[in-house]
């Protein structure tokens, strides 16, 4: 019966099977995601007002620990926590897996909180044995790597492994480079609305709401950096503290530019528009200069897809009617 079981697995029509059956399940969600998905920039507002609301409650509660001298503060929490935290938690993972670069690197990709941790450490706990055990059961139970001695599908099953726990990281920074990308494409237009915001007499943490309303259409990451400034710079005890977040949070030099220049003007009291115009030229320059570069790079990879594909298409077509009638006459001469 087994044996019967494993032929059925191991055999090309099944296989085949599997592979057509993930493909129509691959066309179907694609088809579907958007509709079933929802609105994301909503999603991720809604993400963001709870995260604002979390800010509000800890500067609220560092200034009633500090009127109450030394008392008990009111962010003790007496829950026992449960899950994946319990397990990240006894197992101290973040002492072992994480370090300031791997929150850092969570930020970036839109992760924040102490859930995403977590989750990002209970997944480089988990997915190597899982890997592992897929691996093992690849090798031995279905028959891969038939030609291969045991100690080598071993080998293959530690790579296995070794890819599952890194896969977390792989993942958190594809995401974290999409990130960039996405708000790197979008400043320039957002500092242009925030320039008109301002110079028509809105004050900054107003400019702020206000871009990430009119941005967010364009690019969902930037909106929540924007609304995520804006509340910052109503509930932190130092404004400069704000900006920079929005460094750390971003990684793109551009912003950084932009933090300095508004912690300056509120240090020396110097326009910030005038600062703003500046830096959304500069923002401009720098989008048109990377559009410019790529374009420019363009033909040398064109090179080597033109010589194999286009190249050889092109002389069969033109010189296909002369070898023809050449064959026909049976020869040049």
């Amino acid at each position: 019966m087994s044996s019967d079981i494993v032929e059925l697995l191991t055999s090309g029509q099944f296989l085949i099977a599997v592979l057509v059956a993930i493909s129509v399940f691959a066309t179907i969600f694609t088809l579907l995601a958007p509709v079933l998905g929802g609105n994301e920039l909503k999603n991720r507002m809604k993400s963001v007002a709870t995260e604002r609301d979390e800010i509000r409650a800890r500067e609220r509660a560092r200034l009633a620990s500090e009127k109450q001298n030394g008392r008990v503060s009111l962010r003790v929490d007496d829950k026992k926590k449960t899950g994946v935290g319990s397990i990240v938690e006894r197992l101290d993972l973040k002492k072992a897996l994480a370090d300031d670069k791997t929150v850092a690197n969570l930020r970036a990709a839109g992760f924040r909180g102490q859930r995403p941790l977590n989750l990002f450490l209970f997944m480089r706990l988990v997915l190597p044995f899982a890997a592992f055990s897929a691996g093992l059961f690849y090798a031995f139970v279905l028959g891969g790597f038939a030609d291969k001695a045991t100690n080598m599908k071993i080998i293959y099953c530690l790579g296995f492994a070794a890819a599952g726990f890194y896969a977390p990281n792989i993942y958190v920074n594809n995401k974290a480079s999409q990130r960039k990308t996405s708000i790197s494409k979008a400043w320039p237009d957002a500092l242009d609305l925030l320039l008109i915001c301002v110079e028509s007499g809105m004050s900054i943490e107003a400019g702020f709401r206000k871009v990430a309303t009119e941005i967010g259409s364009q690019s969902t990451a930037l909106a929540e950096e924007m609304v995520l400034v804006g509340a910052e710079l109503s509930f932190l005890s130092e404004r400069k503290k704000a900006y920079e977040n929005l460094h750390m949070r971003t990684g793109l030099e551009a912003v950084k530019g932009v933090s300095q220049a508004l912690i300056q003007a509120e240090r020396y009291g110097t326009p910030v528009g005038q600062a703003l115009r500046v830096l959304a030229n500069e923002s401009r320059q720098m989008r048109l200069n990377a559009a410019e570069k790529k374009a420019a790079a363009l033909p040398p990879k064109l090179t080597v897809p033109m010589i194999l594909f286009f190249l050889p298409v092109l002389f069969g077509v033109i010189l296909g009617p002369a070898g023809i009638q050449i064959s026909q006459r049976g020869g040049i001469f």
